[in-house]
């Protein structure tokens, strides 16, 4: 049994048939990449029958001045559960980066764990073995990152498209939902023209340029795997519906006023008073809405950049303009999403949240919004290296060189 180097085509064509397929370990995947500065290699895991059991993309970068690392994004595309041949695999692979790399990082897409959306509680599963299985082999267990400090979070909110319904989301995610509708919001599918539109979404969460999201878009979108988002404002649909919300207020608010006359009742009293504050919300939105007519501009407040791969659907990165918070884009754009796929595919990764449900959380609101959504929240398994020459590892840990070529300064996903 042997490693073997691969074309672009057969490796497209093998990962797709492995369970743990991920658009990561894809040609498109490493295009990317290359744009950031790694080299890349597809390489198949030959038996004695000829038969291909095991397929990775591996990314190669310095690190340093001269060590080189590689780094198979969500791990390499094999049977974990299959000891015996998950042990020869990393004999095959050590002996064969053994003189080029340094030590080659993976983290699989293997889930260890379900958490308890009421209770919070974590499941732990059968796929727990594959880590002792890894530890056994050589692979060196990083720390588990609390947040975002990993390549990829820990944790992922994803929803099966077969079991989605609006009537399911929580409460207070329906209200938002609504409050934006009635707002006026409209949900399109844009091209890369709107691309520099939707980066000023995002800028704020990343420190990565523009110039990387249309590299991304352009790559995947040339093979039909990706989507951009943008939510605006319909000024005339605000309008309408801002007028007609008033109109039945009013009317509301008219027939208190006479009860009010006829009989004075602390109950009505309320009532009247939260009627008068909702006829001049409606007002203002009135308002608001009149001079966006005026004005004659489109105003976008929202966006998503989305791959498709296979049967999964990826929120990338969104983003939405903290000026209209008020009019609930972000829960607005997810929903539309999650509508528009929900036909044509099984699942929407909605990406990363934290394991972490205290009310001490600094990413408690992210957490809030996306379990709003009912999603499976995952727990996957972490980050490993297999480390080929120790003496270099050490010294770049030493150094502090592992530290900053992965130190993430996510500011949220």
């Amino acid at each position: 049994m042997h490693i073997k180097e691969l074309s672009i085509a057969e490796f497209d064509s093998l990962a797709k048939i492995f369970p743990l397929s991920s658009y990561y370990q894809s040609s498109c995947y490493a295009l990317l990449m290359a744009e950031a500065g790694y080299d890349y290699e597809f390489i198949g895991y030959v038996d004695e029958l000829g038969v291909i059991k095991a397929v990775s993309l591996i990314l190669i970068k310095k690190i340093g001045l001269s060590i080189k690392y590689g780094y198979a994004p969500k791990g390499f595309l094999l049977d974990y559960f299959d000891y015996d041949l998950l042990k020869d695999f990393t004999e095959a692979i050590k002996s064969y980066y053994a003189k080029k790399l340094c030590f080659i990082k993976i983290n699989p897409e293997i889930a260890i764990s379900e958490i308890d959306l009421k209770t919070k509680i974590t499941n732990y599963n059968q796929n727990i073995i594959v880590r002792d299985y890894l530890k056994e082999l050589g692979f060196l267990k990083l720390k588990d990152n609390k947040y975002f400090e990993s390549l990829f979070p820990r944790f992922n909110g994803i929803i099966n498209l077969e079991e989605y319904k609006f009537e399911n989301l929580s409460k207070n995610t329906k209200n938002k939902i609504r409050k934006g509708i009635k707002k006026g919001l409209v949900f399109e599918k844009k091209s890369r023209d709107e691309l520099d539109l939707f980066f000023e979404f995002i800028k704020r969460k990343k420190d990565s340029h523009s110039y990387y999201y249309k590299n991304y878009y352009n790559i995947f979108d040339y093979h039909g795997m990706a989507d951009l988002f943008l939510v605006k404002i319909d000024y005339q649909q605000y309008l309408m519906n801002s007028k007609a919300l008033y109109d039945k207020e009013l009317e509301h608010n008219n027939e208190l006023t006479e009860k009010l006359m006829q009989y004075k009742s602390d109950t009505y009293i309320k009532e009247k008073m939260e009627s008068d504050k909702t006829l001049l919300s409606y007002k203002n939105d009135i308002e608001i809405a009149t001079k966006g007519l005026k004005d004659n501009k489109e105003v976008y407040v929202a966006g998503a950049f989305v791959i498709r791969y296979l049967n999964r659907v990826h929120i990338v990165i969104s983003g939405f303009n903290q000026e209209y918070k008020s009019f609930n884009p972000n829960y607005f754009l997810h929903y539309q999403i999650l509508e528009y796929y929900k036909n044509n595919y099984k699942f929407v990764d909605l990406n990363g949240l934290t394991g972490d449900f205290t009310k001490m959380n600094p990413y408690r609101g992210l957490n809030e919004f996306k379990l709003g959504f009912k999603p499976h929240i995952y727990e996957f398994i972490g980050e490993f290296d297999l480390v080929l020459n120790e003496h270099d590892y050490h010294n770049l840990i030493k150094k502090g060189l592992l530290a900053k070529e992965f130190n993430k300064k996510t500011k949220g996903i």
